[in-house]
């Protein structure tokens, strides 16, 4: 192997690095535009969103989009591009076999270097991201009323984070590396079943066992909201066993509501941001910027109408489905081509020296990077096609006018933008915009009254 090798496979890294991040931040430039020139609220808002909002919304995300460029050009193209040029990879894998070795453990172990490997590595990265968390949260969105966080709740959630993710990571990363080793020829079907298995048992626990140890959960109240829901379940046959309002006011004024577990066990868990007055009988304990905002209990059926028509429809069990097929397809190319000596040195390796991690981590984030934009704006559309199925889901309920109330609703209290750059749309928007749901919604009552 020549270091001409190494050399192409380096810079072609540096380049796709660099074209990647051009491509997102071009993208992103073209929706900066749209926040300076969008002066005008669109009709069909005009009734709901008034001057001040609309501006203030055009501000917040005008200050979101500029930071995520400053953070992708510091972080994603500069930071990166360095500690690829100066091979630190490979200087953090000297490193874990220093620490191994001064604790006395075998450094020859594969297992247990890669196991301080991915330590390291963690404590570099949260150290690296801390700066632009800390920007995001007590500055973008302090300035904007949206953080509700304390330095001391912050400080105590970002070391529970860490500590789980370690927790969760180390033990993974042996039992992949000993996969590989022992697995023979076909080494990838058998990590393929175990990441699956992973996220399956991963799926179960962590609303059960960590999300809790972030955010407090309490049953919904006995009521009518609970009744209707209850009601709203029994008539989709959806084998719902508990209903959670999540206090996720302590950490932003963000909402939302979702439902997760596997087979015949589905939980529900609220927001206590959606529900009007955070679901308190009497505002008067609430500070004036949060009396009013939230759904009442017929936009709340609505929201959870859509997302139940998620289930309905195996949108879930669908993208399970493909995001398997995904999986086994990097695996696949992994367990072809993750022996490819230049990769390594081209890493900082010295010649001979080949970390299945340092492999796996290469492949998945540099050599698979295309077939990643790809698949992910694959993705992007599907999800987008599944979100309109699922307003037409609601719809079909006779949840139309309350849908559409909360879907203005909660864009309002967002702070959300309706007006969006078409590519900047196509490219980054997992869900339909807001005027692109009110209108389907219009189209769908048309259709039906010619009907």
């Amino acid at each position: 192997m020549s270091s001409m090798d190494a050399d192409t496979v380096l810079y072609s890294i540096l380049a796709l690095v660099i074209v990647e991040n051009a491509l997102e931040i071009f993208i992103a430039l073209r929706q900066v535009k749209v926040y300076r020139t969008a002066l005008k609220v669109p009709e069909v808002l005009t009734s709901h969103m008034d001057e001040d909002t609309f501006h203030k919304a055009r501000k917040y995300g005008l200050d979101q989009e500029n930071f995520g460029i400053f953070k992708a050009i510091v972080m994603d193209v500069g930071l990166l591009c360095l500690e690829l040029y100066i091979g630190l990879m490979a200087l953090l894998w000297q490193l874990s076999v220093d620490v191994v070795d001064s604790l006395n453990l075998d450094s020859s172990n594969e297992i247990i270097v890669s196991c301080a490997f991915v330590l390291i590595s963690n404590v570099l990265s949260t150290f690296k991201a801390l700066p632009f968390k800390i920007y995001k949260i007590f500055v973008l969105e302090e300035t904007h009323g949206f953080n509700k966080q304390t330095a001391g709740f912050f400080a105590w959630d970002q070391t529970k984070g860490f500590l789980v993710t370690q927790v969760l990571m180390v033990p993974i990363t042996a039992a992949l590396i000993f996969i590989v080793q022992s697995g023979g020829d076909n080494f990838f079907i058998w990590l393929w079943l175990f990441t699956g298995i992973i996220s399956l048992i991963l799926l179960t626990i962590y609303p059960i066992f960590i999300a809790p140890l972030f955010d407090k959960y309490t049953p919904l109240g006995q009521g009518p909201l609970r009744q209707s829901i209850e009601d709203l379940a029994a008539s989709l046959k959806f084998p719902l066993t508990k209903l959670f309002v999540v206090e996720g006011s302590k950490r932003s004024s963000h909402s939302n509501a979702y439902f997760y577990g596997l087979w015949n066990s589905k939980r529900i868990v609220l927001f206590d941001t959606l529900l009007l007055n955070k679901g308190k009988a009497d505002d008067s304990e609430l500070p004036i910027e949060d009396k009013g905002k939230g759904c009442t209990d017929e936009e709340v059926l609505a929201v959870l109408g859509h997302e139940l028509g998620h289930w309905k429809l195996g949108h879930v069990t669908k993208n399970i489905i493909i995001m398997q097929i995904h999986l086994f397809l990097m695996f696949l190319v992994f367990g072809n081509v993750f022996k490819y000596p230049p990769f390594y040195v081209a890493m900082g390796f010295a010649p001979g020296s080949r970390p299945i991690l340092v492999g796996l981590l290469i492949v998945f984030t540099y050599v698979l990077a295309p077939y990643n934009a790809l698949m992910n704006f694959a993705m992007t559309i599907l999800s987008r096609r599944f979100e309109y199925q699922a307003d037409e889901f609601a719809f079909n309920l006779g949840f139309a006018a309350q849908l559409r109330q909360a879907l203005i609703k909660l864009n309002v209290d967002n702070l959300g933008f309706p007006v969006y750059d078409w590519l900047y749309s196509t490219w980054n928007h997992s869900h339909p915009t807001l005027l692109q749901r009110l209108s389907r919604l219009v189209e769908l009552n048309d259709s039906k009254k010619l009907n």
